[in-house]
C-alpha cells in the first residue's frame, strides 16, 4: 500500500477537500474508508484514511497510486490553495505492514502485544499504537478479506524480524501466507472494489453504488461540481452489480462484453462488460463483478 502522512494546522480543511467524505466529527484515533475523485468527479483513488487528530491524519492509497495520489495533494497545495498550512509526506517505505486474517487472528496476536485487541477496547475501523514482538507499532482493525482482520504496521526495518516470528508463533494455528490472488478472491465475495479493475477512469461514486460515501454536508470538495453534470446525473449509466454464471461452472473471462441479444456476428448491443471473475472455493462456483447499463434495476435478472 502507499502510505501518506499529512500534517499542518490545516490538514483538516484539506482532508475535507481532498476526499468525499466528511472527516471533521470523526474521532481521533479512528480509519474511515475514503474515496478521492477527479475534478471530473470519477474515481481516481481509494483508501484508509487514519485521523490521529485535526492536525495528523495517514492516507493509505493503492499500491500503484501512490506517487499519483502524493502528486495530486501537492499540485493543489502548490497552485491552488497556497494559504494552507499543509505538509504532506510519503511514508511507504518506512512502514511494513503484515495483514493477519482469519477467525484466529485476534487469538493468534493477542499472544505478541501489549495491546488490548477485545472487541469492546479494540472495534471495528479503529487502530492502536502499541508493541507487536516488542518493536513499537501501529495496528489498525480493518479489512479488505472481509474476515476478521489486523494489519500490523511496524518500521522496515523490523520487517523481516517481525513476519519470521509470526511464522513461527502461528505453527499452532496452522498459519499461511496468502498472495493477492486469495486476496482478490475474498474481497470479491464481499462485493469489495479494486480501483483501475472495476474503475476505469469513468465511473463516479455513484455508478459503484457507493452514494454513502459522499458527503451531503460538505460545502465543497473536489469532483462534486460535476456530479451537477447531465452525462452525470444519466438514469441509464452502468452500475456495479454482481454476476453469477447459469451452469455454475464457466470462469468468465475478465473484460467479456455483455450484450442484450447473442448474434452469431457483430455488431451487437452491448449493455457492459465483466470487471472481475474468479472462482470461489467456500461458495463452491464462479462468481464475478460487472458495470452494466441500467445495473440496479436488473437485479435478480438473467
Amino acid at each position: 500500500l502507499g502510505k501518506i502522512e499529512i500534517k499542518g494546522k490545516d490538514a483538516l480543511e484539506f482532508m475535507n477537500l481532498m476526499y468525499t467524505n466528511a472527516f471533521t466529527k470523526m474521532k481521533p484515533m479512528t480509519s474511515r474508508y475514503a474515496l478521492m475523485l477527479g475534478e471530473d468527479g470519477m474515481i481516481m483513488d481509494d483508501g484508509i484514511i487514519c485521523k490521529i487528530n485535526d492536525k495528523h491524519f495517514i492516507a493509505t492509497t493503492t499500491s500503484s497510486g501512490a506517487p499519483k495520489v502524493l502528486a495530486h495533494m501537492e499540485e493543489f497545495l502548490q497552485t491552488e490553495w497556497l494559504d494552507m498550512e499543509v505538509f504532506c509526506t510519503s511514508v511507504t517505505e518506512q512502514w511494513t505492514v503484515l495483514s493477519i486474517s482469519g477467525p484466529n487472528s485476534r487469538k493468534f496476536l493477542q499472544g505478541l502485544t501489549d495491546i488490548d485487541l477485545s472487541k469492546e477496547n479494540f472495534p471495528f475501523m479503529k487502530f492502536r499504537e502499541g508493541k507487536v514482538c516488542g518493536i513499537d507499532s501501529r495496528v489498525f482493525r480493518i479489512s479488505f478479506t472481509g474476515e476478521l482482520s489486523f494489519e500490523v504496521n511496524v518500521p522496515s526495518r523490523y520487517g523481516r524480524f517481525v513476519w519470521e516470528q509470526f511464522m513461527h508463533h502461528g505453527k499452532k494455528y496452522n498459519i499461511t501466507p496468502y498472495g493477492t490472488e486469495t486476496m482478490h478472491v475474498l474481497r470479491a465475495e464481499k462485493g469489495f472494489i479494486i480501483v483501475g479493475q472495476d474503475t476505469d477512469g469513468s465511473v463516479t461514486p455513484m455508478d459503484m453504488n457507493k452514494d454513502w460515501i459522499v458527503s451531503k454536508k460538505k460545502q465543497d470538495f473536489l469532483g462534486k461540481r460535476s456530479f451537477t453534470r447531465s452525462d452525470t446525473l444519466r438514469s441509464d449509466r452502468k452500475k456495479f452489480v454482481g454476476l453469477l454464471v447459469n451452469d455454475k461452472k464457466t470462469v468468465l473471462p475478465e473484460g467479456s462484453h455483455i450484450v442484450e441479444k447473442a448474434l452469431k456476428q457483430p455488431p451487437m448491443k452491448m449493455l457492459g462488460h465483466v470487471t472481475s471473475s474468479y472462482y470461489s472455493p467456500i461458495l463452491g462456483h464462479p462468481i464475478a463483478l460487472e458495470m452494466i447499463k441500467n445495473g440496479m434495476s436488473l437485479l435478480g435478472e438473467k
